[in-house]
């Protein structure tokens, strides 16, 4: 088993000699909020492995000419994808367990062709009979009270209506029509 990278072991000289740095200037990052390192019960910084990989990066954008104030975003932004990955991960083992508990439950809820809802096994269709779909929809509806309560297209009031049923056909119609 190898060091754990965050656990702060380094005291500022050494982190500073790993790094290749002067300490001052590892202070001086702390100060700034580039590189924060944790604070041993004497207030003395503690540096962890990945502090030391971080001071190295800052190190190599100085070099290539970034200015500290585009370290420092630049810092913030990889921290914030890191944060965002480890929470697609999270997010990616809870919808795969959920995934795995509704594929176990086997029931599946599908519209029918009245467009009322229907329980069915896993891989099971909904009845495809308009004989089947007139016993539980608006058909049996119509079919028992013939008289429904409409909303015509362009009218703002409600009106009664007598409707009928045409088995053969599968179509509704007002009372007078066939």
């Amino acid at each position: 088993m190898g060091i754990d990278v965050n656990a702060p072991i380094f005291v500022i000289s050494v982190a500073a000699e790993l790094a290749d740095m002067h300490p001052q200037t590892l202070r001086q990052y702390d100060r700034l909020g580039i590189v924060s390192p944790s604070r041993a019960p004497g207030r003395s910084r503690r540096y962890s492995q990945r502090d030391i990989e971080m001071l190295r990066e800052v190190q190599r954008l100085s070099q290539e000419g970034v200015s500290l104030e585009g370290i420092k975003r630049i810092m913030q932004l990889q921290q914030q994808v890191s944060g965002l990955r480890e929470r697609v991960d999270q997010l990616s083992a809870e919808l795969d367990q959920v995934q795995q508990r509704s594929a176990d439950m086997g029931r599946v809820f599908a519209a029918g062709l009245a467009g009322d809802v229907v329980t069915l096994s896993r891989g099971q269709r909904p009845p495809a009979s308009k004989a089947q779909a007139r016993t539980s929809g608006l058909a049996a509806l119509v079919a028992r009270s013939r008289r429904v309560m409409a909303l015509p297209a362009g009218k703002g009031a409600a009106v009664e209506t007598e409707l009928g049923y045409t088995a053969d056909r599968g179509e509704f119609f007002r009372s007078g029509q066939s």
